[in-house]
């Protein structure tokens, strides 16, 4: 068990929780250790310095978010909006991805090196709507805002504390998720009526 905790991926694993906890400035080696069981000594076996660290955590990140996302939604299979739905569901609602995303974002605004990653991943992530979305719409210009609101969409809901009149966070999410991809209302993953009142409050995860 030690060794495991110590390895390369332990230490990336572990600081990844401390960036999705508390930031950036939270990713600190002593600390890290400390979680850890281990001394400090133990990292740089692994890694030159915290940079280095940092660069690997954000690897991890792009890799887990983009390519892992693509791989598995292409190897489920499925139409193209099953697959967007999919995709945003694997980042957006994971209890794993989306928390280290929104600490990505909130780093990027204080790190031009990690601006530019994030750029790289969302210009990926867009890339998938585009694509998806030119399946059932013919017009670029349409193409690019559908794409563009369902990217707004699939961030912003977690930053917005709004009610919404009786509905349910996840019943209004899956009618805004049938405007965007033209689908019949109530086909999207919960499949009821987004005018239906919830006794349980908003639903902002998948299950």
């Amino acid at each position: 068990m030690g060794a495991l905790r110590t390895s390369r991926d332990g230490w990336i694993e572990e600081g990844l929780r401390a960036l999705a906890a508390g930031g950036a400035d939270a990713v600190r080696i002593e600390a890290l250790a400390k979680r850890l069981g281990v001394t400090k000594g133990g990292f740089y076996g692994h890694f030159a310095d915290r940079d280095a660290l940092l660069e690997a955590m954000l690897d991890t990140w792009e890799r887990e978010s983009t390519v892992e996302v693509l791989e598995r939604i292409e190897h489920e299979g499925g139409d193209p909006k099953s697959k967007i739905e999919r995709a945003g569901m694997r980042t957006f609602s994971s209890h794993r991805l989306l928390p280290i995303d929104l600490a990505v974002r909130d780093w990027a605004r204080r790190d031009e090196g990690v601006a530019e990653r994030l750029r790289r991943v969302d210009n990926q992530r867009m890339g998938l709507l585009r694509e998806m979305i030119g399946t059932f719409c013919s017009d670029p210009d349409e193409v690019e805002a559908r794409s563009l609101l369902a990217f707004c969409l699939a961030i912003g809901e977690h930053f917005l504390a709004a009610d919404h009149d009786g509905r349910s966070r996840s019943q209004v999410l899956d009618r805004a998720g049938d405007l965007l991809l033209d689908r019949s209302p109530g086909s999207g993953r919960h499949g009821s009526d987004p005018r239906a009142p919830s006794s349980t409050g908003p639903d902002r995860t998948a299950q």
